[in-house]
């Protein structure tokens, strides 16, 4: 390969993550790798007459000590916890907010919903008192690009800032968008990934109707089983996941530590159904097989995929089936969503993260709840501990409502 023919690689210098697994990205990774079961899996009493009355909730996290009152209520719950993620990833890439070239960091953040549990408290009271009783912070704080906003004022960011709606997929299309930002040299610096939080009953109910959720009430901490013969649906979480990418010629200039790098993406859609993806998974394939050729890397080269994974009865098994003909039977799968539910919007920025500290520790996660492999997955899917191991490139996979797929590849640092 020549140098003109080198794929762009943009440096990941930092992570910050906030889960049901863990606050800050050490605690997660831990939970993640020595936990045996999710521990913040908890009933809802908003949900309680609901097939599905529990989600994952990030209950070791105390919004009012890390951002204070005022700041916090100028904030819905999914912004929050962008704004802290952000914060432990800048901190981490060494950056300094007050002498940075603040018109060259770009913000980029993937959400599904935005403030959706705020809208919903909103509609009651207009509802129940009227529509002067409705706050005129409606709309700032709802729409899916406040978490994008509120971590631009928090940070001192001026350069090219947006939220990315791609229902499940948006995290990783956002981490893709940054990394082509940062490609066409829009920017310096780009803070990437997703945030979510839908403690919503409107949402559950639609979710149940769906029948896209677990029902198994009686388990809720085991109701999220990627790739296991019992699955039965997803169970919602919150969380963010945020990443600082940079070119690779800033990170250099600055001595940064390179923790990982993203040197291919790609995207597409099924075109095929709004809820259920393409069951031969060829909109998936293709934002794959595009996202390897964009790295210059082959199927063998790649040894960890952390899959999407869903838990339903449909998404697993073809995803399964694409990975396996795509990738063969080499590469070690895991999907995390067992331990930090499926955080919807955030879900690619959280597990993008997570294959960064894959590739940095040489280890992959197991599948948690995997008790009962089913036969029809055909691929290596990692359960009961975390597995060491020697590779040098993963992928991320995300599939999203409305057929919306996309792929990054990563390399370690």
């Amino acid at each position: 390969m020549t140098a003109r023919e080198r794929p762009f690689a943009a440096a990941v210098t930092g992570l910050g993550l906030v889960t049901a697994a863990g606050v800050g990205t050490k605690a997660t990774w831990h939970a993640l790798t020595h936990d045996v079961a999710p521990r913040n899996v908890s009933r809802q009493a908003e949900l309680v007459d609901l097939p599905c009355d529990f989600m994952y909730t990030a209950a070791d996290l105390n919004p009012t000590e890390l951002l204070g009152v005022a700041a916090q209520r100028l904030m819905d719950r999914f912004s929050q916890l962008a704004v802290i993620a952000a914060r432990e990833a800048v901190g981490d890439a060494g950056l300094d907010p007050d002498t940075w070239d603040s018109g060259r960091v770009a913000v980029v953040i993937g959400s599904a919903h935005g403030g959706l549990p705020f809208y919903d408290q909103q509609s009651a009271a207009m509802a129940g008192r009227g529509a002067r009783r409705v706050s005129p912070k409606l709309a700032p704080l709802t729409v899916v690009n406040s978490a994008a906003s509120s971590v631009c004022m928090d940070l001192g960011a001026h350069g090219p800032s947006l939220g990315v709606a791609t229902a499940c997929s948006s995290g990783t299309v956002a981490v893709g968008t940054a990394h082509q930002l940062l490609r066409t040299g829009a920017c310096d610096i780009a803070v990437a990934g997703g945030a979510e939080s839908v403690l919503s009953r409107l949402l559950i109910a639609s979710a149940c109707q769906m029948k896209a959720v677990s029902t198994r009430r009686d388990d809720p901490a085991a109701a999220c089983r990627p790739f296991d013969a019992e699955r039965d649906g997803f169970v919602v979480g919150e969380g963010a996941g945020l990443l600082v990418l940079e070119r690779p010629e800033h990170a250099r200039a600055r001595q940064a530590q390179v923790r990982a790098q993203i040197v291919g993406y790609g995207a597409s859609s099924d075109a095929y159904a709004a809820v259920a993806p393409d069951p031969e998974g060829q909109g998936v394939e293709r934002a794959l097989r595009s996202a390897l050729a964009d790295a210059g890397v082959g199927p063998g080269d790649v040894g960890h995929v952390n899959a999407h994974g869903t838990s339903t009865v449909l998404n697993d098994q073809i995803e399964a089936a694409m990975l396996h003909r795509v990738l063969g039977e080499r590469p070690l799968v895991t999907s995390t969503k067992a331990m930090t539910g499926h955080t919807l919007g955030a879900a690619g920025g959280i597990e993008t993260a997570l294959t960064v500290l894959a590739l940095e520790h040489q280890l992959v996660p197991p599948t948690a709840n995997l008790t009962v492999p089913d036969p029809r997955i055909p691929i290596d899917v990692v359960r009961d501990e975390a597995r060491p191991a020697a590779f040098d490139c993963a992928v991320k996979t995300s599939l999203g409502f409305g057929g919306h797929n996309a792929a990054l590849v990563l390399t370690r640092g």
